[in-house]
């Protein structure tokens, strides 16, 4: 993979075993080495660091961003008081993100944000979360058991860049609690669920910044999302490629 662009990804810090250690740790999901190897990068851990102004110098050796799944952004970067069901601040690791963010913005990087990475990127623009899902639509098809993905067909906007890679219709795998609710400054949301929820929201005008609430790492079966955030990078073009879990193939 001599010459292939460097995906830097988020990462967690989480107390950890292995072998006769415990102690904290920068960890990440195999899946998402996996889905940014495939689609032709080389994936760069970037756990989360107390050093601010760090994050410029960095993003200047990195072609791209994505922003991993995690914990709950803590309530009041985006001014409200924490529901019960909102899982601990993790301020660590929302510092790290939302410094990485910006400088990516500032400097059109290409940004991939996935679940808890789309809510980052939407409260980084000014936008809020529903801090628990089903006491808003009354049910828990998003996140149906502890560490299980549920797949859910999406609807998405025609002329959207999301759009133009998975075409209006497609299924994805959900696991999640929270979403956005106000959109943030310039976005604009491109995929809903049946229940309203905003499945994904893009900033116009940007090279890459695309935000979905699903997991598109967990499901190397359809690889057009990681391609296309990819193919950003080197410049080529795979958009629309062969997915066998679309709703259109599944209604042939």
């Amino acid at each position: 993979m001599s010459g292939a662009p460097l995906v830097g990804i988020t990462s967690y810090l989480e107390q950890a075993a292995w072998g006769v250690w415990q102690q904290p740790a920068a960890l990440i999901p195999q899946l998402y080495v996996d889905a940014v190897t495939a689609a032709g990068a080389v994936p760069v851990l970037l756990p989360p660091q107390p050093v601010r102004g760090l994050a410029c110098g960095l993003l200047d050796r990195l072609d791209g961003l994505v922003l991993a799944g995690g914990p709950d952004v803590a309530p009041d970067r985006y001014d409200a008081e924490p529901d019960p069901h909102t899982g601990a601040p993790h301020r660590e690791r929302d510092a790290w993100e939302f410094e990485l963010l910006r400088a990516a913005l500032a400097a059109d990087l290409p940004v991939l944000g996935v679940c808890r990475g789309m809510q980052v990127l939407n409260v980084a623009l000014g936008g809020d979360l529903v801090q628990h899902l089903p006491d808003r639509i009354g049910e828990q098809g998003h996140q149906v058991a502890p560490a299980t993905f549920n797949r859910r067909p999406v609807r998405v906007s025609r002329g959207s860049r999301l759009g133009a890679i998975l075409g209006e219709r497609t299924e994805v795998l959900c696991y999640h609690h929270q979403a956005v609710d106000r959109i943030g400054a310039n976005l604009r949301p491109v995929a809903w669920s049946a229940d309203g929820t905003v499945e994904a929201i893009e900033l116009p005008g940007a090279r890459f910044a695309l935000g979905v609430q699903w997991h598109p790492e967990a499901d190397p079966a359809d690889p057009r999302l990681f391609r296309s955030f990819v193919d950003t990078l080197t410049g080529t073009s795979r958009l629309r490629g062969t997915s066998t879990n679309t709703l259109e193939e599944k209604s042939a």
